[in-house]
């Protein structure tokens, strides 16, 4: 009997990291399909119909749920979050207009560099030498990436700027999803992010629209319904196991931009992109480490 029990957690975990890779790699199909269309339409345009067929999927969490899902204790800090995801998400559509698939990912795994860094203004974290150094190690790979001076850097400095930007303020909305989750459930802070992008995406079009044929509004749609059933399935996979069990899996997002940079676009990441990366990972892996360790250690009295 106690080995039934134990086979069932383990069962769980494994099902929620096949959950995680499943999500990890439809995103990465949504990427290369917004940059395809970025060719030809407006970012803000792409994220609109990013986040109004997003909808779509996401209405199964009020169906689930009920009309409580979409209540908020903190409605106005929901809605500066979402400005924020609006602010993150722009930043790295643009960076896929001007960026290959795997290069835009491998800047984008900063994130958690820059998620450690602003816990500690932001929400009075303590963060230790050891995961400091990580966060400086981590920037020294995103320098190997971007390689200051170089041709590379004068040719893609405005997609690595974006990049960053883009990273950046993707932890600063996980600063605010951590505040938020306090008091506000997971299908709520979803919903609200969704329905902010896609006011104030909405709100731009009229600067920039351009009519997509027939193909291209089914590919927009598509965008829409990928990106909203990838936040069902992660949402299922952390059900299922632990955050700091499934955050590693993240990585296997480098393995997706390669294929489909490689298969759809000709796209092969040099040796800088591939070692900046690689650094990028090894610091952020060890910064999770690092805070798995903390929560095991007993409260100081």
């Amino acid at each position: 009997m106690a080995a039934a029990d134990e086979a069932a957690p383990a069962r769980a975990i494994l099902q929620g990291i096949g959950a995680f890779v499943l999500a990890i790699s439809v995103l990465a199909i949504m990427d290369a399909m917004i940059k395809w269309l970025s060719a030809d339409y407006p970012t803000p345009q792409i994220l609109f119909f990013r986040s109004l067929f997003g909808l779509v999927p996401l209405g199964v969490l009020v169906w689930r749920g009920g009309l409580n899902v979409l209540r908020a204790r903190s409605p106005g800090a929901l809605a500066a979050r979402g400005v924020i995801h609006v602010i993150a998400a722009m930043a790295f559509f643009y960076a896929l207009r001007f960026l290959p698939l795997a290069d835009a990912y491998a800047i984008a795994f900063t994130a958690p560099l820059f998620l450690t860094a602003l816990s500690v203004p932001l929400l009075g974290e303590q963060v230790g030498a050891r995961r400091w150094g990580a966060v400086i190690v981590g920037f020294g790979g995103v320098l190997i990436m971007l390689r200051p001076g170089s041709a590379a850097a004068e040719i893609h400095w405005l997609g690595y700027g974006a990049a960053l930007t883009g990273a950046f303020f993707y932890a600063l909305m996980h600063v605010y999803t951590r505040k938020l989750s306090r008091t506000e459930s997971n299908g709520a802070i979803v919903l609200y992010a969704t329905i902010t992008m896609t006011l104030v995406s909405g709100a731009m079009l009229p600067f920039g629209f351009v009519m997509p044929s027939l193909g291209d509004f089914a590919l927009l749609a598509l965008v829409g319904l990928l990106g909203g059933s990838s936040l069902l399935i992660m949402t299922q996979a952390f059900r299922l196991a632990p955050v700091a069990v499934l955050a590693p899996f993240e990585y296997t997002a480098m393995i997706w931009g390669v294929l489909l940079g490689v298969t759809v676009f000709g796209d092969l990441p040099d040796v800088w992109i591939l070692s900046g990366a690689a650094v990028v990972a090894a610091s952020g892996l060890y910064i999770l480490h690092r805070e798995a360790m903390k929560r095991r250690e007993p409260p100081r009295p």
